[in-house]
């Protein structure tokens, strides 16, 4: 029997590992609960949201500094208020779109099936995106204009179903409207912090009364384990898609979907 640290330790790798790369770290947790008996009941389902502030935090130290400027001089800078304005611009369609159908999308579209398939066609779509000859208009995701951190925050909605990838959903976007490669996966990250703060604090408020000191340990076990996991991919991330695109984790995508639904198929 596996015990709870070990698991721990597993989920923490895949939530570092996936959260940041377009392959949906939600699928993979979905995924691995369901293959490999990672864990049941509830404490588990709010364990996989507790840990993402750990690579939330890896983001943050990444671009302390960048971040830090912006939040300094948002009331005297206009291109840091803009920048900030922007990103409240992307997060606010997730949110209503939460409020409104997030109980029916946990309901009915949070099992391995759905998983597979949108692993399966979102790597056909991210495989058709990177050999598109785009023209390319923004190099800096801090600059974009306030209609794309629209659109781009419009596209993220999408990731609500799980294994359409939130990160695969707003870098698909932003390279439609005109971004590089870099700045839009930098802009993903950026994305990140307010959309996954506010689903760690929410979970968090509905079970913190669940928490014991054992499981508060299993939770700070998972945390560390995908902050450092985290902090290595970004910085790999980055540079490996300047130079050889999406191709990789679109296909990473189409395998690990298709071995699911022959596993599916068989039972498993």
């Amino acid at each position: 029997m596996m015990s709870d640290a070990i698991r721990a330790i597993i989920l923490g790798i895949i939530e570092g590992v996936t959260e940041f790369l377009p392959v949906s770290s939600t699928g993979h947790m979905l995924l691995a609960e369901r293959f490999f008996d990672l864990g049941e009941g509830e404490f588990w389902k709010s364990f996989t949201i507790l840990i993402q502030l750990g690579a939330i935090l890896a983001i943050v130290a990444l671009y302390f500094f960048k971040l830090w400027r912006v939040a300094i001089n948002m009331f005297s800078d206009p291109d840091a208020r803009r920048f900030v304005i922007g990103v409240l611009i992307a997060f606010l369609p997730a949110v209503v779109l939460g409020l409104i159908a997030g109980k029916f999308i946990k309901g009915y579209l949070f099992n391995p099936w759905v998983v597979c398939f949108t692993l399966i066609v979102g790597g056909a779509i991210l495989l058709w995106v990177d050999q598109l000859e785009l023209e390319v208009r923004e190099d800096d995701a801090m600059r974009f204009p306030l209609p794309m951190y629209l659109w781009i925050g419009v596209a993220q909605c999408l990731a609500m179903i799980p294994g359409v990838s939130r990160s695969g959903a707003s870098i698909v976007a932003a390279m439609l409207l005109g971004a590089d490669k870099r700045s839009a996966a930098e802009f993903s990250f950026f994305l990140a912090i307010p959309t996954m703060v506010g689903a760690f604090a929410y979970d968090f408020y509905k079970s913190h009364g669940d928490m014991t000191m054992n499981n508060l340990g299993i939770v700070a076990i998972g945390f560390v384990v995908s902050f450092i996991t985290a902090m290595v991919v970004v910085k790999t991330f980055l540079t490996y898609v300047q130079r050889h695109g999406f191709v990789l984790f679109a296909w990473w995508r189409v395998i690990v979907g298709t071995i699911g639904l022959i596993a599916l198929a068989l039972g498993k």
